[in-house]
């Protein structure tokens, strides 16, 4: 039997994306008020991976990365997930925008080996926490290589400007003594 230690606590990462530069900043200042100062925000990244949102979200869309300076226990994943899925709901309904779903907002963690997302679609790979909520590991790290995908791993996480962003994430949480 191993022993038990304590968890450390993670690096809290927000994707989000849209077509509407009004949604993104609108989801970045619930995002402050709620987990505090923002550590790094990435460039916008074009999300042309795939046409899975258009008939929801229109086109273009694009997508941005914040990692926050306040580290979150793993156990709070699942609370974040649905609060920024009432987020999504909240915004949808002011009918400000013409398209159903004008954002989406995807939050997970970062640590020294992996980023892990939240979600609410179950999947072989993916392992249920609570409430609904399941995580992934989307990427891990290796330390010859860098971040790495997996299998299932979405193909805009396979983008090598995210990597580098992620990349400063790590050596920021690692600077916090991680």
């Amino acid at each position: 039997m191993g022993d038990l230690r304590p968890r450390e606590n993670v690096m809290l990462i927000l994707a989000m994306f849209s077509r509407h530069a009004r949604a993104l900043a609108w989801a970045r200042d619930k995002a402050e008020h709620q987990y505090g100062s923002i550590a790094l925000a990435s460039e916008l990244l074009p999300f042309d991976q795939t046409n899975y949102y258009e008939a929801d979200m229109g086109t273009p869309l694009q997508k941005q990365f914040l990692a926050f300076e306040r580290l979150i226990e793993l156990d709070d994943l699942p609370d974040i997930k649905l609060q920024t899925n009432a987020w999504e709901v909240e915004l949808a309904a002011t009918g400000e925008y013409e398209e159903r779903r004008p954002l989406n907002l995807d939050p997970g963690y970062l640590c020294l080996g992996k980023l892990v997302l939240a979600t609410t679609k179950d999947h072989a790979h993916r392992i249920y926490l609570r409430d609904g909520i399941f995580a992934e590991v989307t990427l891990h790290y290796d330390r010859t290589a860098g971040w790495q995908p997996n299998g299932w791993t979405f193909a805009d996480y396979r983008v090598p400007k995210l990597w580098g962003f992620l990349d400063r994430c790590r050596k920021h949480y690692r600077s916090l003594g991680r």
